[in-house]
């Protein structure tokens, strides 16, 4: 029966002052009875505009009829047409700017929960299914995959599946790159990307850790023993601050807190002490975004003192058209876990926007003490006047970033486009040196 409702399913999620004090997904997921429910919001679009929003082309309107008529088993394979990552995608992926801003039901209304369904069906299926996993006949080609994030693992999974013999190599002590250390668990539970690692090694995909391209191991080294190469490095250069007071302690760029701290949740449940601290801290973040919302979070659990994340966009989205939003508006203005723990611990939203940070402030040995802030126009102009002090203890940048750091691609010699990303040619993987690709 359809349902016609203009909102989707709320998804149960643990309450803000419950799981502002643990490590646990946020999100519970779907029942059964929500799952199928959501299901009956979708159209079935002759035309289905959603699946022009996925990256991967999902066949989204095929794998929700199945939601919709109780065929979970049926559904997860539908989605494994496309996507290697279901479990993954349906927690992580921003469905927001992606297939749900095209959903048709989005038009007077809230669009259908397809992500939510994505989770549900993948975890239904990790329950429920009792398919064993299959290492396909090999057909002699050997490829190396550089990187272990999202496009390492499902540009390994595809070419696993079509019988190369495939390598990861990682640099880090575990597989995952972003999944695993940059993703908090509070949105992506580590024993998910665990899992997809060992039917991905019970496939036949060998995963090497520890392992750093471009230091470790040379690129020629690579091209000698491999038939191909591709590169899965990500964004792994962040954004800079460049202001007075920028050098010395207590000032950390975004990654590298959350990844500290993830490290050391999975290696010790925070015993080992080998993570940044938040606890009893003045803590400001720089950067509004979903990196900028975990890093409320986290610290939010470290038991900081209290918590302020400074966004130079402003709230609304003043007199930009709407077809000329800012890139990041729908991230910008929703309320998220982070931000929802922060007003219930504290009162109030952590965010204050259209604002920047001039200036790093430190006593006379050097410790931080505090930021020296100034409110912008809709233009980022500072306005005269506007200039506050904040305290800090603790600074996190938040910023974005860059493109991959310079290492990998240097060493492969490959070459690179103005924004320093890997130069592709048009509609393909492949690089400008033979036998190298790169993906992500």
């Amino acid at each position: 029966m359809a349902n016609m409702s203009p909102k989707k399913n709320p998804i149960p999620e643990q309450d803000p002052n419950v799981r502002n004090k643990n490590f646990e997904e946020v999100a519970l997921g779907y029942t059964v009875e929500m799952a199928v429910d959501e299901a009956n919001r979708c159209l079935n679009c002759p035309r289905p505009a959603c699946m022009s929003g996925c990256p991967v082309n999902v066949k989204i309107p095929q794998f929700i009829a199945r939601v919709r008529e109780q065929d979970f088993k049926g559904a997860y394979h539908k989605i494994l047409e496309d996507s290697s990552l279901p479990a993954i995608c349906g927690r992580v992926c921003p469905q927001e700017k992606q297939c749900e801003s095209k959903c048709v039901r989005g038009i007077k209304g809230e669009p259908v929960g397809i992500g939510r369904l994505e989770r549900f069906v993948a975890d239904w299926y990790r329950e429920h299914g009792t398919e064993k996993t299959a290492k396909p006949a090999s057909n002699g080609v050997k490829v190396a995959v550089v990187g272990s994030g999202p496009s390492g693992l499902a540009c390994a999974a595809q070419l696993g599946g079509r019988g190369h013999a495939v390598t990861v190599f990682e640099r880090a002590d575990r597989p995952g790159g972003l999944l695993m250390y940059g993703i908090p668990n509070m949105k992506l539970e580590k024993r998910i990307v665990e899992r997809r690692v060992a039917l991905m090694a019970a496939e036949g995909i060998v995963f090497r850790t520890g392992v750093d391209v471009g230091r470790d191991l040379s690129a020629q080294d690579l091209l000698k023993d491999y038939d191909a190469v591709v590169l899965c490095c990500g964004a792994a250069e962040a954004r800079d601050l460049k202001v007075p007071g920028r050098e010395g302690g207590d000032v950390y760029f975004a990654v590298d807190f959350l990844k500290a701290t993830t490290k050391s949740l999975l290696d010790s449940d925070l015993k080992d002490g080998q993570y940044v601290s938040a606890k009893g801290k003045n803590v400001v973040i720089i950067g509004g975004g979903d990196t900028g919302n975990d890093c409320v979070g986290t610290a939010l659990r470290h038991g900081c003192r209290s918590v302020v994340q400074l966004e130079m966009m402003p709230r609304l989205p003043d007199q930009r058209a709407d077809d000329n939003r800012w890139p990041e508006w729908p991230r910008v203005c929703k309320t998220d876990y982070g931000q929802e723990e922060a007003i219930a611990l504290f009162g109030a939203d952590p965010r204050i926007y259209q604002t920047t940070v001039t200036e790093i402030l430190r006593d006379e040995k050097g410790a931080l003490t505090g930021v020296r802030t100034v409110k912008l126009t809709g233009d980022l102009k500072p306005v005269e006047g506007s200039e506050q002090t904040l305290k800090c203890e603790l600074l996190l940048i938040a910023a974005g970033f860059l493109g991959p750091q310079d290492y990998v691609p240097a060493a492969f010699g490959v070459e690179r486009t103005p924004r320093t990303c890997v130069q592709t040619a048009a509609g393909r993987y492949a690089t400008s040196v033979p036998r190298v690709f790169t993906a992500g």
